[in-house]
């Protein structure tokens, strides 16, 4: 029997899988997760994709770029979806792979080629808003756990003979955290 098979993923745990849960309520199986396109979860949950499918099945997606972050990746889920004898389609009606003409083909890899696009250029403008943040003095990552009044007083203190246990309760941090001030 052919199956429709679903595959969804968003890359942050801020984004919203259920939009794409729901556009693929018609398959018989859905494989999903919530992680960043970077991560080797991905490719575990398109393993196990390839894995399930058989012949004559179709792999569903709501758009291509859900199958991974640059075109290498998703031509080579295209092949290995293709070399179980399946089909990819994709919701948007960008691809249907069940039609074999060389521009259905060309358009794979042209719509790939537009997947990296896309992506290199939200890095390029993720990484170009990062340096004028930067340069406008914006900090980035976690906050100091300690100001640099509190790392002299440390200081002082452990030169006075407090270890660092009683230290790191006194300022209710960590001891890593004492010994990163002290050094």
């Amino acid at each position: 029997m052919k199956t429709l098979v679903g595959y969804a993923r968003v890359s942050t745990q801020d984004q919203d899988l259920e939009l794409q849960l729901e556009a693929l309520k018609d398959c018989g199986k859905v494989f999903h997760g919530k992680q960043s396109g970077v991560s080797n979860q991905n490719e575990k949950k398109l393993a196990e994709l390839v894995e399930y499918i058989r012949s004559g099945d179709t792999v569903v997606v709501t758009k291509l770029d859900r199958l991974g972050r640059s075109l290498k990746g998703i031509l080579e889920v295209i092949d290995q979806v293709h070399a179980k004898g399946c089909y990819l389609k994709t919701l948007d009606g960008s691809i249907d792979t069940s039609n074999k003409s060389p521009f259905a083909k060309a358009m794979i890899s042209l719509m790939g080629t537009f997947a990296q696009l896309e992506r290199d250029l939200i890095v390029s403008r993720t990484s170009e808003g990062r340096e004028a943040a930067m340069a406008k003095g914006v900090k980035f990552g976690r906050p100091a756990a300690l100001s640099l009044k509190q790392v002299k007083e440390i200081k002082k203190r452990k030169a006075k003979g407090e270890n660092i246990s009683q230290l790191a309760k006194a300022y209710d941090v960590g001891r890593p955290t004492i010994y990163r001030a002290l050094s």
